[in-house]
């Protein structure tokens, strides 16, 4: 199949490539480094591709800025598919993003509307924060030589096990939302990025603060874990930070 992976220079779209190639599909990358903006359309060509996987992402913690971004692309990449008779769009979102009224899961939430009242058959896979998360700047706020992080409980998985469900569900029919991807095991955030900082030997002097109002509350409360119904990566982060350094 020929698959185009929007976001295919990201975490998980370099493994989403990877995945793909290894299974003998052809990738199409969409991305800036490739000719494509997505925000605008220019270079958008979806020609002979089967199915899209939507792995866009921006750095931002506004809910409007998040919002239109996501909007404005999934409208171009519909109008692509649209064009080219794409038969399937398969997006990630992130586990919890609909209790959280914050920022980025405000916009996330706008794209995984807008994907479904749109014209293109979809398939919605909700994942946790990868591993990566822990080394990531959206993880925390660097004050000098303190990280601020905010209280938060998360459920890591392995990017490349959300990039293997990915390709699984792109190769086959529109399935809407499917059972949310998290991980095998829940930890603060907090320690997470410490265990991260320890493990690449960078020092820093992790502390964490309670987020006020109720997206903090959320975040405390454990929004972002994978319920019981949910189908569970294998890599634990411990095994994550071994297999990276």
């Amino acid at each position: 199949m020929r698959i185009a992976v929007a976001g295919g220079t990201g975490t998980v779209g370099k493994l989403v490539v990877e995945v793909l190639r290894e299974r003998g599909h052809e990738a199409v990358v969409l991305a800036r480094s490739t000719g494509v903006d997505l925000r605008t359309g220019a270079g958008l060509d979806l020609s002979g591709v089967d199915a899209v996987i939507d792995l866009t992402s921006m750095v931002t913690r506004s809910a409007a800025a998040a919002t239109e971004f996501f909007e404005q692309v999934t409208a171009n990449l519909h109008r692509a598919e649209e064009a080219a008779g794409v038969r399937h769009h398969v997006l990630l979102g992130i586990v919890g993003s609909d209790a959280v009224p914050f920022g980025y899961y405000t916009g996330k939430m706008a794209q995984e509307r807008a994907v479904e009242r749109g014209p293109v058959p979809w398939t919605l896979l909700r994942a946790t924060q990868f591993h990566e998360f822990a080394g990531q700047p959206q993880g925390g706020v660097r004050v000098g030589p303190l990280t601020l992080v905010p209280a938060m409980r998360v459920n890591p998985v392995a990017a490349r096990e959300v990039a293997e469900r990915l390709v699984d569900l792109a190769v086959g029919a529109p399935q809407g939302r499917v059972r949310d991807l998290g991980g095998p095991a829940e930890l603060p955030l907090d320690d997470m990025i410490r265990r991260y900082a320890a493990a690449t030997g960078r020092g820093d002097r992790v502390l964490r603060f309670p987020l006020p109002g109720k997206a903090g509350r959320a975040f405390r409360q454990g929004a972002l874990v994978a319920g019981p119904d949910a189908d569970r990566g294998t890599q634990t982060f411990e095994q994550w930070l071994e297999n990276s350094n």
